[in-house]
């Protein structure tokens, strides 16, 4: 069947993912091979002092996304989307999105770069005798109970982004297993929420006499191929005010962007992990057996299907460096040349490579945002040299790559060096890795593990969200997802790999030491408010 038949028979399915800086959208055929895609770009807001989207940003966001998919089905294949076999929506993980009975949102939407949760996640951390990070939807009800805000009362349900999409598509609350680890601890033999934590949560809360308990006011838990319900009329032209899809269409449970990372690469086994390394940073490994205690800087989350995964999430990866690219551009701007934004990125990543494995002794500090994991609520973009360091345009776009993976480096070290976790293969994909071999080799340098890309890594979340979909309604043969994954979609694929350089791998570890002694500087940095 061609790309054309398969839109019109109604046999293709789309996937769409809400990133930080970027809606898209990607239609595959029955193989899972993309044939259409559309994207639209936002950005967050700071609005009195929380980050934050829309509603209205949401939804123009969404229309304008799937109205580039439909103009770029158009122009490859002469026709409209009127029925699709199925589909599913994920976004950003974490964040807090409390709703009243009339189903209008009581604050606006706090995302999961937020950092002002500090005392809540701390006391459910020791409460719950496990790790619960600043950004997860958890810690913002609570920190909302601690503040005494008044819109806490009137909750009647609470969820992610992807969750709250998905509702309106199709007025169903439920959320993906690996989305719903990210809002609650999850019992992995129940596959839902840890009911002893939430006993322990309901607890503490009732002496504040609210008239919803915790689990009322919840998503119900899915894992990867169950039904989640189905788009309905008016999902249909809220997704597509042109009026050409018809409702109806199956969608499978809504994801976060980790679960969407590890789909579309593939590790969703025990001992394989990715790394996705984009405006925000993060590595997903699946674990053979619990750790040994909590850290701070690893959250414990899930696959899609429901097994424990360690987690060690990263604020800020590229944003700074883009920063940097905008500034050469400019530059060459200057000089009456149009600059290449595609040839330029390529240009001074591979300048990176000729640098010092050290970077000369430069040190780089990407914190657009606070960093929980080294512990900084605030972030100060900042590049630190002393004066007999190696200042070349070489050296500087390593230290810049190094940075953009560094606190990445600090959280995995605990997972590789101290809790010995055993991982056969580590998967890549995201912007970092856009340029080939560069990101492979500098992650490859700060893991010491050699790190897999592959061809499909830049087709990334809303592309492993497809997939997701396309599993709820191909996999004949009621295989798990790993298996589906192994036969229907990667049948062996496993990428490019790169293996770590010794000489980088040290080079690295000496730029983490410095880098490590200079984050004096950066929280000083912080106190200064111009």
């Amino acid at each position: 069947m061609t790309a054309k038949e398969t839109i019109q028979s109604g046999k293709a399915t789309l996937g769409i993912e809400f990133g930080s800086t970027r809606i898209k959208c990607v239609l595959i055929d029955e193989d899972c091979n993309p044939i259409a895609q559309g994207s639209h770009t936002w950005e967050n807001q700071l609005i009195d002092g929380l980050w934050t989207y829309s509603i209205d940003d949401i939804w123009t966001g969404l229309q304008d996304c799937y109205a580039q998919l439909r103009a770029d089905v158009k122009e490859k294949y002469g026709v409209e989307i009127e029925i699709l076999a199925s589909m599913g929506v994920s976004a950003m993980m974490h964040g807090y999105m409390p709703f009243n009975k009339d189903g209008k949102i009581l604050v606006p939407f706090r995302t999961w770069r937020n950092t002002n949760t500090g005392k809540a996640a701390a006391a459910l951390s020791e409460l719950f005798d496990f790790n619960i990070p600043l950004r997860w939807s958890i810690s913002h009800l609570y920190q909302a109970i601690l503040n005494n805000e008044p819109h806490v009362k009137d909750i009647t349900f609470f969820t992610t982004l992807a969750g709250y999409i998905h509702w309106q598509l199709t007025g169903e609350k439920v959320l993906g297993i690996g989305d719903a680890s990210g809002m609650l601890p999850i019992d992995p033999e129940l596959k839902d929420f840890n009911r002893t934590m939430m006993d322990k949560f309901q607890k503490i809360i009732d002496p504040y006499g609210f008239p919803w308990k915790l689990a009322d006011i919840l998503p119900r838990v899915l894992v990867a191929g169950e039904e989640a319900g189905a788009l309905t009329p008016e999902g249909a032209r809220r997704l597509d005010p042109s009026g050409h899809l018809r409702a109806g269409v199956p969608l499978c449970p809504p994801e976060g962007d980790a679960g969407t990372g590890m789909t579309a690469t593939n590790s969703v086994k025990q001992r394989t992990g990715n790394v996705s390394a984009g405006t925000s940073s993060f590595s997903m490994i699946v674990l053979e057996h619990n750790l040994s205690k909590p850290y701070p800087s690893i959250d414990i989350v899930t696959t899609p299907d429901g097994s424990p995964v360690a987690m060690v999430h990263c604020n800020n990866c590229t944003s700074d460096i883009n920063a940097w690219v905008n500034i050469f551009k400019d530059y060459i701007e200057l000089t009456g040349q149009k600059a290449d934004m595609g040839e330029l990125f390529t240009n001074l990543f591979n300048v990176a490579l000729k640098g010092d494995p050290d970077c000369g002794g430069l040190v780089t500090y990407n914190y657009i945002s606070g960093e929980p994991v080294t512990d900084l609520a605030d972030g100060r973009p900042l590049v630190v040299r002393s004066a007999n360091d190696k200042f070349t345009l070489a050296n500087f776009m390593r230290a810049n790559l190094y940075g953009a993976v560094a606190v990445l480096k600090i959280g995995n070290d605990i997972l590789l060096k101290d809790e010995k976790v055993n991982v056969d293969r580590i998967t890549g994909h995201g912007g970092f890795f856009t340029t080939p071999v560069v990101g492979q080799k500098i992650l490859a340098a700060a893991l010491n593990s050699p790190i897999s890309v592959m061809k499909t890594a830049g087709e990334g979340g809303p592309w492993g969200m497809a997939i997701l979909a396309s599993y709820l309604v191909n996999n004949k043969n009621h295989q798990s997802l790993a298996d589906y994954l192994d036969n229907n979609v990667f049948a062996g694929n496993t990428g490019s790999e790169v293996k770590p350089d010794p000489a980088d791998v040290d080079g690295f570890n000496k730029y983490i030491e410095n880098y490590k002694k200079g984050l004096e500087i950066e929280k000083a940095a912080t106190k200064y408010k111009a």
